[in-house]
């Protein structure tokens, strides 16, 4: 229930409503005495508009900005003592698969990944908070986690809860939303390959301001398209608005090495049957066409060809279809089929004029957003557990036009995993390896909803069990596909080192005896691994295998890129078994080993073994 104002009509907000009716563009957004964001006057701008001369004030230029931007900026530069710790029994498939699942703010996350995936991912899809009102939290809600920012923020309610909703009767704050939005694409634009694209769902509300983001964070000039997609043909209808049919995804690449050779309108059955061969080149489909004229020949086509290898191809009877230095580029072009007596040329689908034209930004052939809502019923059994997800069809024209076989795909808001569903999709289809990572605060679903009834107490539930289930009927539909339908769960927590680790200067010596052991004691040695492999840039997937040397659990990851191993007492058998199969890296616990002498004679092992080996602890 609303509370009662309990005062007096505020004269200040109505003269500002009556200004803004009068001059819209001054009003602007501030921060109050009390940290609140609140509508304000620009008061130059409305003495400009009352003025027939130009008035003096702040230089002007041109530049995108709102209350707290240096702060957002801040938040994304600013460290954190975070891990991400492996959860097996969430799993599946852990030990083989390449995919990854990652419980938590996608912000704390997105830090995390930095050093591990920095230029490494070719994809990100995002469908973050619209800022609607009535969904701004990850299904959309608004979620920032830095405790300081929410306190100075003031983004605190009555109880102390964080204040999630941006909702109408805030007024929809612009500024809530950027800050929210802007240090998440600060951070994801590091993660992307050079040639790397990142496609945005958004609708009216913040479209404008999401454009102007990204023009800022990537560069106006590696903005793609903006791609208008039919959401709903019988449209939704707003109280004093035109219906609303459609929806918006935007495209930004990181630089301009991004290619769009692939982007094709999917190929006609009839043609399917022709254009049937493909030397995975990234040039697509085509078939092979005979370079011998039909026609009686004219002096320039009657010629006796010789290829690059020096073979002599004699004349057609009615001579070639083109003249010498044409059928030479196409040779050169490696588009010449050499076979029998006869020369051939590959015909694309993707050149034919009728048909394999790029992708146009009208995507009306597309599912419709309630068909998102049936696959994800579908996938679980359970219709009603999410508000409207996306349809796949739409995040597999993303993936068509941004990503090769065995791309890495990012969603940082991933919601009820669409963009998994349709990546293992595309998988079994094509025969590809694409690789996702899946980002998802755990947030709770609300009592009264279907899925809390069903069992599924927070999204990160949903969004898994649509994964297992989606995969497993993946396969059975495609029992010949080989694709990898698994998944690692890792969960976002506070790091496996003590205080004492990060800060020792504040600990006294006393304190120090009771520390002497620097990690938590909760934490497991895959725990500690994991967070090692972070912080060596190990890729999160990597394949870990685990064995057993005198006693002690060694890890081996990345086929002897890194070992590992965080068993105490340690003894020489260990140390010299590990250096003799030369790591990159080896790290253990700091004063582990069994006693003085180990320690001692420790880097002369690995003098002598694997001199190259960089040596860590913990």
């Amino acid at each position: 229930m609303d509370k009662l104002k309990m005062h007096s009509l505020n004269k200040v907000d109505e003269n500002i409503k009556k200004i803004g009716a009068q001059f819209p563009n001054c009003i602007t957004e501030r921060k109050n005495q009390q940290g609140e964001v609140e509508y304000a006057i620009d008061f130059d701008l409305l003495k400009q508009e009352l003025s027939s001369v130009i008035v003096e004030g702040r230089e002007e230029r041109y530049q995108f900005t709102w209350p707290d931007k240096k702060k957002s900026i801040l938040l994304a530069n600013a460290p954190i003592a975070k891990t991400l710790r492996p959860c097996r029994e969430e799993s599946v498939d852990f030990d083989d698969t390449e995919n990854l699942y990652i419980e938590g703010d996608n912000l704390e996350v997105l830090k995390l990944l930095q050093e591990t995936y920095l230029g490494k991912v070719k994809m990100i899809y995002i469908d973050p908070p619209y800022n609607t009102g009535n969904d701004f939290v990850y299904e959309d809600d608004f979620t920032q986690n830095s405790s300081e920012y929410l306190e100075n923020s003031g983004q605190f309610d009555d109880e102390g809860n964080r204040l999630v909703k941006n909702t109408e009767t805030n007024g929809r704050f612009h500024t809530d939303w950027l800050n929210m939005i802007y240090p998440r694409l600060k951070l994801a634009r590091d993660l992307l390959t050079d040639d790397g694209v990142i496609f945005i769902s958004i609708d009216d509300n913040e479209q404008e301001n999401l454009k102007m983001c990204c023009n800022e964070i990537f560069g106006e000039d590696n903005f793609v398209n903006q791609f208008v997609w039919l959401r709903n043909s019988s449209g939704k209808t707003e109280i004093d608005k035109f219906t609303i049919n459609t929806e918006y995804v935007l495209l930004y690449t990181k630089t301009r090495n991004f290619l769009l050779n692939s982007a094709y309108k999917p190929l006609a059955d009839s043609s399917r049957k022709m254009y049937n061969k493909d030397d995975n080149d990234g040039r697509g489909l085509y078939q092979t066409v005979s370079l011998q004229k039909p026609r009686d020949p004219g002096p320039e086509t009657s010629f006796d060809y010789i290829d690059n290898s020096g073979r002599v191809w004699l004349c057609p009877p009615k001579g070639w279809r083109m003249v010498y230095d044409k059928i030479k580029a196409l040779e050169n072009d490696n588009r010449l089929v050499f076979g029998g007596k006869s020369l051939r040329v590959k015909d694309y689908w993707n050149e034919r004029e009728n048909e394999g034209k790029r992708i146009d930004t009208l995507w009306n052939d597309l599912a419709e957003n309630n068909v998102g809502s049936k696959e994800l019923g579908t996938s679980i059994g359970i219709r009603g557990l999410f508000d409207n997800p996306k349809p796949t069809s739409l995040v597999n024209r993303c993936l068509q036009i941004g990503t090769n076989n065995n791309d890495i795909i990012l969603d940082f808001f991933s919601g009820s995993a669409t963009t998994a569903h349709a990546i293992m999709q595309l998988n079994a289809e094509d025969g590809g390896n694409r690789k996702f990572i899946m980002v998802q605060l755990p947030e709770t679903t609300d009592e009264k909803s279907e899925a809390y009834k069903a069992g599924y107490k927070n999204i990160c539930e949903i969004g898994k069990e649509r994964i297992r289930r989606a995969g497993n009927k993946i396969a059975q539909e495609n029992p010949q596909a080989k694709f990898d339908k698994g998944f690692r769960v890792l969960k976002c927590d506070s790091s496996n080192m003590k205080e004492v680790y990060y800060n020792p200067a504040e600990y006294n010596t006393d304190l120090l005896d009771v520390l002497i052991d620097n990690i938590k004691a909760d934490r497991t040695a895959e725990d500690l691994l994991f967070q090692v492999m972070l912080d060596l840039g190990v890729l999160l997937s990597s394949d870990i295998k685990q064995t057993s040397i005198a006693g002690k659990t060694v890890f081996n990851v990345a086929d002897n890129f890194l070992m590992a191993c965080f068993d105490t007492d340690i003894n020489e058998e260990v140390i010299t078994a590990i250096a003799k199969q030369k790591p990159y890296y080896f790290v253990m616990r700091d004063s582990s080993m069994e006693n003085d002498s180990v320690a001692t004679n420790f880097e002369q092992i690995f003098t002598t073994y694997s001199p190259e080996t960089k040596r860590k602890v913990l």
